[in-house]
């Protein structure tokens, strides 16, 4: 069985902060690549003396990617999902996700454009009232594919090999 493709988009982010949180998420549940457009987040990092630590080894492999459009270059086979508040899109609840996806997302303070959201194939958001952080939308949509997809790993070897090294607890229940 061929492992799943799947990407995020992140539509002119600003925040180093939000950038590092997305990283660490996709790191998390093993995300292809991450993509952003715009200057802003470049232009951040240049200017904020403290930005996120990248050090952790879960971030290490994500590879992160600024491209002019976020449609460039996407496989056939991946399916462009985006994450909006849009009237009529499908509420992430309801949704099934595709084996093969491009999950782009607008940014902090904006929305993605139309252009995109005409040319995706399924359009979805997270029913909370009001926008959500970027990286807390990220991780919500990522932790629904997981238990929506069932692909992931369980038990006392996924805990020990991945948990913090000051992390000891024993559940004796």
């Amino acid at each position: 069985m061929k492992e799943p493709k799947v990407s995020l988009g992140l539509v002119n982010p600003k925040s180093p902060d939000n950038v590092g949180a997305v990283l660490r998420a996709a790191a998390n549940y093993g995300i292809d690549n991450v993509f952003y457009t715009g200057d802003r987040y470049p232009r951040a990092i240049e200017r904020k003396a403290r930005t996120v630590d990248m050090s952790r080894k879960v971030s290490m492999g994500v590879k992160i990617t600024q491209k002019n459009c976020l449609l460039d270059d996407v496989p056939e086979e991946m399916k462009v999902v985006c994450v909006e508040f849009v009237l009529n899109a499908t509420p992430l609840p309801e949704y099934e996700h595709p084996e093969n996806a491009l999950y782009i997302f607008g940014p902090e303070d904006g929305s993605i454009d139309q252009a995109i959201i005409d040319k995706a194939d399924d359009i979805i958001y997270v029913p909370t009232i009001g926008c959500m952080n970027l990286s807390a939308s990220v991780i919500v949509l990522l932790y629904d594919r997981l238990l929506k997809t069932g692909n992931y790993n369980a038990g006392n070897t996924l805990i020990r090999e991945n948990r913090d090294t000051n992390n000891r607890l024993i559940n004796k229940q």
